[in-house]
């Protein structure tokens, strides 16, 4: 009997294991909710470790505050005259980026406006934490307003064409007049504008043939008998925005407004407030980041003799009283975060001295700029020699770098054996010389007719998009962003 009751016992286990056999598959139980996701690989468990982290707040770069007053340099105002719609100050910001491209972030909303209280003031000038809203394409600037744009957007356009500077010969042949005519960004009858690629000297001495002033004498000449002259200069390494004047008297306008001393009487209440609306604003990529995001350098400079009795380097005057000394003052801000040891900034030099910027990042700062080996020499070999691991101030996890396909790192970008100085005029805004004379001969004459110039823009603002060498570093950069 007991033999039978076992037997009927074990019937039911294995019918009770068939049906669990056949239901597997079907039915499974919920896993516990505090468990973390498994994979199950033959008889082994593999835990996947920390969920996958969710994407990282996008970084976005501030543009200047908008002026107002006054429409964009190059373009037909519109009935008013004073409205700027934000899409038309980001695509004329980055010219060389595909409006379609520009239109699609204003789309996806991830083009911000910094907010404005009733005075326009932004909260960040008054120490209080950043407020931003979502803008519109179609909206209107406003004076003072700061648009923040994407990162990973601006500068991504590489173009090539202007890599290669032709051989220098003592006439320029007809590659060198269209390789120079290629680089004017702007002209009328008083001045020309130009983008001044690195490498390429402003002032060229007895062996020298290929430098700017030589080149635009014989290339630049349009319906004059004579070639545009320098007004300022910047170094051979750097890049960025360059003026000339095309007749006598728009040069000795363009030498007033570089002049930090203003000794002749001034000439009406407009041109005053133009001249005090001028500025330059520069992009540079330094090694470090500023302890403050953003101030004001003012530290005088002096010229010295090295020991070889030839070569000249401007130093910070220790104020000893003993060696001649000039006023240099820079504005400058940060603009993005430090990756790799490196961050990008801004400078906005409020004097013109030789080397001013250079030396006030490699000495005040701290920071010198990348490719800059007379003044940043030390701190070049231990950065090659120390890479450093930067962190995402939010989620606290190391930035990594993705380089970006088809890319090339060997064009003295920052990756490169030797870099190129990282050092470009990005902006400028200036009087409207061509309407200035004009309005000046009519005020001379005592006529009170009124001029074709009378309603063009009292000021001017052009920017040059980066050299190629500093759009790779930048596109290097910004991939540890995305």
């Amino acid at each position: 009997m007991w033999k039978k009751t076992l037997s009927e016992d074990g019937q039911k286990m294995v019918m009770k294991a068939r049906h669990y056999s056949r239901t597997k598959s079907k039915v499974r139980p919920p896993p516990p909710a505090a468990a973390q996701p498994i994979i199950r690989v033959s008889n082994h468990i593999a835990h996947l470790g920390r969920p996958k982290a969710g994407p990282k707040p996008r970084q976005l770069l501030s543009l200047p505050p908008f002026p107002g007053g006054y429409p964009l340099a190059g373009r037909k105002p519109s009935g008013t005259g004073q409205h700027v719609t934000a899409i038309s100050w980001l695509k004329y910001y980055f010219d060389d980026i595909p409006p379609p491209l520009i239109q699609s972030h204003f789309n996806k909303g991830l083009v911000k406006v910094e907010c404005l209280d009733s005075v326009g003031l932004t909260n960040s000038r008054k120490g209080i934490a950043k407020s931003m809203r979502k803008i519109n394409h179609s909206e209107v600037m406003k004076k003072g307003a700061r648009i923040y744009a994407p990162v990973t957007v601006t500068e991504a356009k590489i173009n090539k064409r202007f890599d290669v500077i032709p051989t220098g010969t003592q006439y320029p042949n007809a590659d060198e007049i269209q390789y120079l005519q290629r680089l004017v960004m702007y002209k009328d009858s008083a001045i020309l504008v130009l983008n001044k690629p690195p490498k390429l000297p402003v002032k060229g001495a007895l062996p020298v043939h290929n430098s700017m002033d030589a080149l635009a004498a014989a290339s630049l000449t349009y319906d004059y008998d004579e070639g545009p002259k320098l007004v300022h200069r910047l170094d051979t390494e750097s890049s960025g925005i360059l003026l000339m004047g095309r007749l006598k008297e728009s040069i000795s306008y363009l030498h007033y407004l570089f002049s930090d001393i203003k000794e002749s009487k001034p000439l009406s209440k407009a041109w005053n407030s133009a001249c005090d609306s001028m500025y330059q604003r520069y992009w540079a990529l330094v090694i470090g980041s500023p302890k403050e995001k953003e101030g004001l350098i003012s530290a005088p400079l002096t010229k010295v003799m090295l020991d070889d009795g030839k070569t000249e380097r401007v130093i910070l005057a220790n104020n000893s009283g003993l060696e001649a000394s000039q006023e240099a003052v820079t504005e400058y801000r940060v603009l993005g975060p430090m990756i790799n040891g490196c961050s990008w900034i801004e400078l906005c030099p409020r004097t013109s001295r030789k080397h001013q910027l250079r030396v006030h990042c490699a000495e005040a700062l701290g920071t010198p700029i990348v490719g800059d080996y007379k003044y940043g020499w030390f701190v070049h070999s231990r950065w090659k020699q120390m890479p450093r691991v930067d962190y995402e101030p939010t989620t606290g996890q190391p930035y990594k770098l993705r380089r970006p396909e088809g890319l090339d790192v060997q064009k003295g970008s920052v990756l490169s054996k030797v870099p190129l100085l990282h050092l470009h005029c990005r902006e400028i805004v200036l009087p409207n010389i061509e309407k200035f004379m004009e309005l000046h001969k009519i005020d001379s004459r005592n006529c009170s007719s009124e001029s074709k110039y009378g309603s063009n823009p009292n000021l001017l603002r052009f920017v040059a998009p980066m050299p190629t060498h500093m759009k790779i570093s930048w596109n290097l950069m910004s991939s540890y962003l995305e």
